[in-house]
């Protein structure tokens, strides 16, 4: 038997599928901490004075820095009652997280949505987000062999599009409590 206040849940998904908004909205309904990996790299790259691609291209050649970000969140969420919102959530947390979901939604719509959402063009957004994650993905399959088209880890794999964030949310929360109350039966 959980306690809800235990739970890990494991959200991953490229860029601008609704992760962060999601992963935000679980924490507060549930009680939980909310842990993103986005943010980890994002802040990283501030404090060396680097962009996301910058940063993106260092790590291809300098494994210390993925290991780094994804022992922290293994770290955290070995202490129970966390939402995890990262690329590799479900696989650095496979054996950990109760949950884990992966979030799809079109290329163009994940671009336009980190455009509106950080105030710039969808250009520089494309650039951007293409070039983040082709190094993702051939850093991952690099460093830990993995595939992230694959997704037989996954307990669930829902489109964020063309559905409303609070759409959603609810089919979200009815995998959270469902899983809870059967658990809390066992």
């Amino acid at each position: 038997m959980i306690d809800k206040t235990q739970i890990v849940i494991a959200l991953s998904g490229f860029h601008g599928t609704g992760k962060t908004t999601i992963g935000k909205k679980l924490a507060l309904r549930y009680g939980l901490k909310y842990i993103s990996s986005g943010m980890i790299f994002r802040n990283l790259a501030k404090d060396l004075g680097l962009s996301l691609e910058e940063l993106s291209k260092l790590a291809e050649t300098k494994p210390d820095i993925d290991y780094a970000i994804d022992n922290r969140l293994k770290k955290i969420a070995l202490r129970g009652g966390v939402v995890a919102d990262a690329l590799l959530s479900g696989w650095m947390l496979k054996d950990i997280a109760h949950i884990k979901i992966w979030f799809q939604a079109p290329l163009e719509i994940r671009i336009q949505r980190i455009a509106d959402r950080e105030n710039r063009s969808y250009r520089e957004v494309y650039q951007e987000t293409i070039a983040r994650e082709t190094s993702e993905m051939r850093r991952f399959k690099k460093y830990y062999d993995i595939d992230l088209n694959d997704l037989s880890i996954y307990d669930f794999v829902i489109s964020t599009h063309p559905y409303t964030i609070d759409a959603v949310a609810s089919i979200i929360y009815s995998i959270v409590d469902g899983y809870l109350e059967s658990v809390g039966n066992e």
